[in-house]
């Protein structure tokens, strides 16, 4: 047995399925268990409702950053809590944070002296907005359960992405959607009221229809903790089906290794994705599918799945003795040396 594999032996995990559940606080605490998808067109304030939410900045790439867009699926997690002193005001009492943040901190609200109550722990998908991006979000759209459309105040509705975004998640058949207006600090108040007419009269007799809609300024935070209750009260949490065989939708992949590194030198390879069934624990053997793709002499396509071994199992802050569905798996990847599988952010 190589090194790696005594490493994976010794971390294997025994938990039992049947025991756990989508809201569980074993699971809560440290993956999330809900994929929220940002869709909308280009500039109306997606990474940054997502920033906002969570804390994580989406935008990574130097490319993203120079042109001030998102180009790849972007991601990030957030727990959601709500203060448990009854006198607390909501929306105010409904606040999120990162996902490395403790399960039962002190609200925040001067005077109230409650405790905040863990409900949700949220993977936002942060999708780009550019019609020459529409695969990328599609891509994204195959893990969500739900979405934030992001409509901007300060611009005629619809744009073009809005309607090709909300046309996409209609053939996903997605159900559960929120509108957000943005951007509503660079309007006057009558220019809101027209826009948000046209909103009605843009999701009328689309999966859209009767969402509701709720005003916010991204760049200011002006009524995140409403996005925060309706996001709780309104978007259930899916059926998760724990005891079968685990299935992980790949979203993206990464090679760790140095170019040029010796066989005993290579760290192996990170998946980044959501898990659709059953659960992956640090230790167990898993096989990727196509795998290697190859073309013969009369260019006939042949794939050869890739066997291997879960080393380590990441959801974006927080390190994982077992991952379960819902959520994005991946992007912490060092220290690897078979095949890690991370919290996507959408992170896989």
């Amino acid at each position: 047995m190589s090194a790696t594999d005594a490493v994976a032996a010794e971390e294997k995990v025994d938990i039992d399925p049947s025991t756990l559940n989508p809201l569980s606080p074993e699971v809560i605490s440290r993956q999330a268990t809900i994929n929220i998808g940002t869709i909308g067109h280009v500039a109306h304030g997606k990474s940054t409702v997502v920033k906002a939410i969570s804390g994580v900045q989406t935008v990574r790439f130097k490319n993203e950053l120079e042109r001030n867009i998102t180009i790849k699926l972007g991601y990030a997690n957030a727990k959601i809590y709500k203060c448990d002193n009854e006198e607390c005001p909501r929306p105010g009492c409904y606040r999120s944070y990162r996902s490395d943040k403790e399960d039962n901190p002190p609200c925040e609200r001067a005077g109230c002296g409650g405790r905040m109550k863990l409900l949700r722990h949220v993977s936002f998908v942060d999708c780009p907005g550019h019609d020459i991006l529409m695969a990328t979000m599609l891509n994204g759209a195959a893990v969500m359960d739900a979405a934030l459309l992001l409509i901007a105040g300060n611009e005629s509705c619809p744009q073009p992405q809005t309607s090709e975004h909300l046309a996409a998640i209609e053939i996903m058949k997605l159900k559960h959607i929120i509108i957000l207006q943005n951007k509503v600090d660079l309007c006057k108040e009558s220019a809101c009221e027209e826009h948000y007419q046209s909103i009605l009269a843009f999701v009328k007799g689309t999966v859209a229809d009767g969402a509701p809609i709720v005003p916010i300024s991204a760049q200011l935070k002006y009524n995140i903790d409403a996005i925060n209750e309706y996001i709780v009260k309104k978007i259930p949490i899916p059926i998760r089906d724990f005891t079968s065989d685990p299935r992980l939708i790949v979203i993206r992949s990464f090679d760790v290794n140095k170019p040029g590194a010796e066989v005993d030198d290579l760290k192996g390879g990170v998946a980044g994705g959501s898990i659709l069934r059953g659960i992956l624990k640090v230790g167990d053997e898993i096989e990727v599918r196509p795998g290697i793709l190859t073309k013969d002499n009369e260019g006939q396509i042949h794939y050869r799945p890739i066997f291997s071994r879960i080393v380590s199992l990441f959801a974006e802050h927080n390190d994982l003795k077992f991952a379960v569905p819902g959520g994005l798996i991946g992007e912490r990847f060092i220290h690897i040396l078979k095949c890690q599988l991370l919290y996507l952010s959408f992170i896989i």
